[in-house]
């Protein structure tokens, strides 16, 4: 993580969805800096929707060419926990969870670490459904994509 003072700030909004757990997903992401927003979305015909929360945020953080200030805004709080309250345990135990199996996903946890390591992430949890306008077009990216990959 960077501790340049002079990093450029983006807000970062996504969401995943599924049409069935497991089932085709999509991802959608909102990425914006200042006035200035891109829009990124994918799917995968087999997944689940912890899987297209997590590629959200993989995928957001990967379209980012330079070092920045990042706040991610989610309404997961599996990844949000995950980066914050679980990772840590996870490494030291050689990704064995707290009931002592393997932990889910972690091809994709070890990517989001990977992905944020260059950056200064900030995470925010926001909920899912309530009306927050970037949540709800990134929900309708994620869903559109399940829906095309179904």
């Amino acid at each position: 993580m960077s501790e340049d003072k002079h990093l450029k700030k983006i807000d970062i909004f996504t969401d995943g969805a599924c049409k069935g757990n497991p089932g085709p997903g999509g991802w959608g992401v909102l990425l914006r800096m200042g006035r200035h927003e891109k829009e990124l979305a994918g799917s995968d015909p087999s997944t689940t929707n912890n899987r297209m929360e997590m590629t959200a945020v993989v995928k957001a953080l990967n379209a980012l060419i330079e070092p920045c200030d990042v706040t991610i805004h989610t309404d997961s709080r599996y990844v949000i926990d995950g980066m914050t309250k679980w990772i840590e345990g996870w490494q030291r135990k050689g990704w064995i969870n707290a009931s002592k199996q393997p932990v889910r996903n972690a091809d994709l946890w070890h990517d989001l670490i990977e992905a944020a390591q260059p950056h200064r992430v900030q995470w925010e949890w926001v909920k899912g459904h309530s009306g927050h306008p970037e949540n709800e077009r990134v929900d309708k990216l994620a869903s559109d994509a399940a829906e095309a990959a179904g």
